[in-house]
């Protein structure tokens, strides 16, 4: 529940009410949240011009500007709140630019018109916005953290039939000048949009009501003090609060900010895009051969047989790399060192068309490359498409030395681990590291020894891969870089209504310099779909084979 007002309004309003009652009963409340919550929830307010037509005294229209307030509330979702959730209809209606003076960069959203569950929703004023109830979510990433700000615990445990909950935020009040408000309450049911629903506390007859501009504040338990809801409308003649269950807001950043997720989320089961190997490099003994190479009279010999199950390994391989051969998607990248904040962001959309990727600027980038343009803090973390070359390596590289190593658990689901390993003279693993010259970039392909892991997961899908690049023999080429160690995730997605395919999720790249320094680029996909001519190539082949049939 958005409040808009006009700008005049606002002004009015904040000269006459700031001794209404509603206002001492919001101070009231602000002493009585903890520290930990008033660091935890923040303020939205947008304010915006808009240009309309008045009549004057000649009954000629002419030009004039007015005006538009928008009130909302968020909440810090990681630790240092560098990112900030709030509801979906306050990221759309709300045309704020910073909060609490950080510039927002960047904005994600869990739902819109194209939601299979939309409908179309009527917001006060004019505004009529189609999105799904359940999904009534959106983030929003700031350029630095908010200092002094927090994010708190989360609970995905089920809630109670009356357990005692709290509920945080910033309603306007007919007061610009607005305070963060708690209001008790006690869990009452799930409703058929799967929404959670809350009843005022009735024993607490001062308690203020869900107001314009709470929408997108907390629910948090009252005896754990962990957030299990986040607040999307409320009915005051009813004294019933809505709520998005956090697990829907765990899907929801899973998906955009895979990277934040896991930190934020520890317990939620999905595979780490930080995870390490399992295993000790893979060092094949003297006897071990899975490859084949020419004889002095240049005929093949012939290589051994492989297992089943080494056999099977490389299908799956080789129907992952096929499965990605065709899509359009967001690819998004972040670029830091060590523990700190990313230093630099770029966003692109690729587009793949029958293995071949091009690149332009998203969201208004006009121009295809070959190569996307990376802030380079080093030229060491420039991923590519290591997401199609490894899957590819595994499943057609022969010489690549392949084993079954012993399975594992990963969250209490079985997978199944597969190693392999190339030497340097292999010339399968390549970087093709670059050298920024302010004015122009220059790259050369190298290659090294490596070595990986590759995860299958019980529905027999990959589901992860790593590459670690073995530079510790100190080559010139290397120029001082001890490793380099890329991590890969891979899931199903749904586009359209086509059925699921496997698809790229997340890239990690990290590259280790000689003296301890770690530099890293982590990136992730999203807002996948096929590309334009798919469905007029499927249209025309359905075409030709009637006029066969014929």
């Amino acid at each position: 529940m958005i409040s808009r007002i006009s700008i005049l309004a606002v002004v009015l309003l904040s000269v006459t009410s700031g001794a209404s009652a509603q206002n001492n009963l919001a101070n009231t409340q602000t002493d009585l949240i903890s520290s930990d919550i008033s660091k935890t929830v923040v303020p939205i307010t947008s304010l915006k011009l808009v240009p309309s037509l008045k009549t004057n005294f000649l009954k000629m229209p002419s030009p004039q500007i007015g005006g538009r307030a928008a009130f909302g509330t968020g909440f810090c979702l990681d630790a240092v709140c560098r990112f900030v959730v709030t509801n979906y209809h306050v990221a759309i209606i709300s045309s704020a630019r910073r909060i609490k003076g950080r510039k927002i960069i960047h904005k994600y959203f869990a739902t819109g018109k194209d939601d299979k569950s939309a409908t179309v929703r009527f917001l006060p004023p004019d505004n009529v916005v189609m999105y799904a109830e359940k999904h009534d979510l959106a983030l929003y990433e700031l350029d630095k953290p908010i200092q002094g700000h927090r994010g708190l615990k989360f609970s995905l445990d089920d809630l109670q039939p009356g357990q005692r909950v709290d509920i945080y935020g910033y309603p306007f009040d007919f007061n610009p000048k607005r305070s963060l408000v708690r209001i008790p309450a006690r869990f009452k049911a799930i409703t058929t949009s799967d929404l959670l629903a809350f009843d005022y506390d009735p024993s607490d007859e001062k308690s203020p009501h869900v107001r314009g501009g709470s929408s997108g504040g907390i629910v948090v338990d009252r005896k754990t003090q962990r957030i299990v809801g986040v607040l999307c409308a409320g009915d005051e003649g009813e004294t019933l609060a809505l709520a998005v269950p956090i697990r829907n807001l765990v899907d929801f950043v899973s998906k955009v900010q895979p990277f934040v997720s896991v930190k934020t989320f520890p317990a939620f089961k999905n595979v780490s895009p930080l995870s390490v190997d399992l295993y000790p490099g893979f060092e094949p003994l003297p006897d071990f051969d899975s490859s084949f190479e020419p004889t002095h009279a240049g005929v093949l010999e012939h290589r051994p047989e492989e297992p089943d199950d080494i056999k099977l390994f490389r299908e799956k391989a080789q129907r992952l790399a096929d499965s990605m051969r065709n899509f359009i998607a967001v690819q998004s990248f972040s670029w830091g060192s060590g523990d700190k904040e990313p230093q630099a962001h770029a966003e692109y959309e690729v587009k793949v068309i029958g293995g071949d990727q091009k690149f332009r600027s998203y969201p208004d980038g006009k121009k295809e490359r070959e190569r996307p343009e990376f802030p380079l803090l080093n030229g060491w973390t420039s991923p590519s498409d290591q997401w199609a070359e490894l899957p590819n390596m595994l499943g057609t590289e022969y010489k690549l030395k392949i084993r079954h190593a012993q399975d594992s658990e990963i969250d209490g689901n079985k997978i199944e681990v597969f190693q392999y390993r190339a030497d340097l003279e292999d010339k399968l693993c390549g970087l093709l590291p670059l050298e920024d010259y302010i004015l122009f970039t220059i790259g050369k392909t190298f290659y090294a020894g490596c070595h990986g892991e590759a995860w299958v997961g019980a529905d027999g899908n990959i589901i992860r891969i790593s590459q670690s690049l073995e530079l510790s023999d100190k080559r010139k080429e290397y120029k001082g870089w001890e490793e380099v160690r890329i991590v890969l995730t891979y899931g199903l997605i749904e586009i359209a209504d086509e059925p699921s395919r496997l698809a790229p999720l997340t890239i990690l790249m990290e590259s280790q310099h000689h003296d301890k320094r770690i530099y890293w680029c982590r990136g992730s996909f999203s807002n996948y779909r096929l590309f334009a001519s798919h469905s007029r190539i499927v249209a025309s082949a359905q075409g030709m084979n009637q006029m066969d049939q014929k």
